[in-house]
């Protein structure tokens, strides 16, 4: 029997998208409409100005692909590297599979469609394919990948978006074969630059590799046939303990869709997921009791070991660094009753009567896992204690508002996209036209349409 890498390029190559293929496009549209609305918001970050003025210096003959927010067109790889950047430079983009999948997989989709004049339909099966890519390589690793340092939206977005562009652009089972294991080379992103420019930057390099592995593999250029399962390859090189699995054949690849059972989280608040259970559990404590930041003596948060490494800035200085910070999320909410894009600013985690919040903050960690993605734990909670001796608590918070199994709906989804756009100065008309477009995308008969 051939191997995984193999066994991932068949299916990439001649995919069978078996019977739940309506549900999942359903589910790729919402992560479409979810990251065009963060990659336009995010698009006003410092991070956005300096990768346009650097890409802009560059002189290209190769085809060119929109940056939208921008009004100009710019080689494939490079605008995939502006718009995944800009989609992931809030960390309000969506979740899954311990990282974000439709950060990469959008902005690299939507360069290589525009260039290769993909439909709107193509475009959303081109995000399930990279997608159940992604979570094949995901599934087999038993140990988190961030308690190594190692980023799983840069590391398997990577893959998963250079699975997604090897079969829009219609790539044979050799060419999609090295196309994977170029990728494979070119994946990389560290846990430590959290909190910084470079963390968006992940994303946007990981959908700027998918371009251009599939561009290299059109050419001829050839990688190992075993990139996946050999032991000094992918797998094994990113894995925490070596316990990787390596050998199980990837059987029914595509018969049941991974993204239909997984999903997609659409985040409420522009900051790490892992701190999502705890400020929704924190704000229903604070609106049902009237709870005013003076009545608040302490607020413990019980979270996973691997969430706490995650929120690693204890008294963030700027808001790139409160983005990771527990003790953050729990000022803002005491302070504005939310935690929004209006909060998640220099001037404003600076306020002194924001800092004065940061000390009430005790962080817990549990060992426990949840079933759907193990970065997180089985559930979150949250404990308030006032200044008069009274005690509120949570209770076990298992899933965030957003996630699958408490899904935004339409006029939530609609509601997010509308402020996103309008953070990068889109008025109503413009942003309900687009968002129009974007829900319909199945209908689309070119991407070079959309923008």
């Amino acid at each position: 029997m051939s191997g995984l890498t193999q066994q991932l390029a068949a299916f990439v190559a001649a995919p069978d998208f078996g019977p739940q293929y309506e549900e999942a496009c359903r589910i790729a549209r919402t992560g479409f409409t979810d990251t065009i609305a963060t990659m336009m918001a995010g698009s006003t970050e410092p991070v956005v100005g300096m990768l346009l003025q650097h890409y802009e210096g560059f002189q290209s003959a190769a085809q060119e692909a929109p940056v939208p927010f921008a009004r100009k067109l710019l080689p494939a790889m490079y605008a995939a590297c502006i718009n995944g950047t800009s989609a992931h430079a809030l960390d309000y983009d969506d979740v899954a599979l311990s990282g974000h999948p439709s950060t990469v997989l959008v902005p690299a989709i939507l360069a290589g469609g525009h260039v290769a004049g993909a439909s709107g339909l193509d475009a959303l099966r081109a995000y399930v394919i990279g997608y159940e890519v992604w979570a094949e390589l995901f599934g087999r690793e038993t140990d988190q990948y961030h308690l190594k340092g190692w980023h799983p939206t840069a590391v398997l977005g990577t893959v998963g978006a250079t699975a997604a562009l090897a079969w829009l652009n219609r790539l044979s089972e050799e060419q999609v074969r090295n196309a994977l294991a170029i990728s494979a080379s070119m994946a990389g992103g560290m846990v430590a630059n959290f909190g910084t420019m470079t963390k968006p930057l992940h994303a946007g390099r990981a959908a700027a590799c998918a371009v251009e592995a599939v561009q290299l593999a059109q050419l001829g250029l050839t990688a190992a046939p075993d990139v996946f399962e050999h032991r000094a390859g992918f797998l094994n090189a990113l894995s925490p303990a070596g316990q990787v699995d390596r050998e199980r054949p990837a059987a029914g690849l595509g018969a049941h869709l991974r993204i239909t059972d997984i999903g997609l989280a659409v985040k409420q608040y522009p900051m790490c997921y892992s701190a999502h259970r705890g400020i929704d559990g924190l704000l229903d404590i604070l609106k049902r009791e009237k709870l005013k930041p003076g009545d608040v003596r302490k607020v413990t948060t019980v979270i996973g070991r691997t969430q706490a490494s995650m929120l690693r800035n204890h008294a963030p200085q700027t808001g790139l660094e409160a983005k990771f910070s527990m003790e953050f999320a729990v000022a803002s909410a005491l302070t504005a009753q939310r935690v929004g894009l209006n909060e998640l600013t220099d001037a404003f985690v600076n306020r002194p009567d924001v800092r004065e919040q940061f000390g009430k903050v005790s962080i817990e960690c549990v060992d426990t896992q949840s079933a759907y993605d193990p970065a997180f734990s089985r559930a979150d909670r949250v404990v308030v204690e006032t200044s008069d001796g009274r005690s509120f608590d949570s209770g076990e918070v298992e899933y965030a508002r957003g996630d699958p199994k408490l899904p935004l709906d339409e006029a939530g989804l609609r509601a997010k996209f509308a402020d996103c756009l309008a953070v990068a100065g889109f008025d109503d008309a413009a942003a309900a036209t687009l968002y129009a477009k974007v829900a319909a995308l199945e209908k689309l008969g070119n991407l070079r349409e959309l923008f």
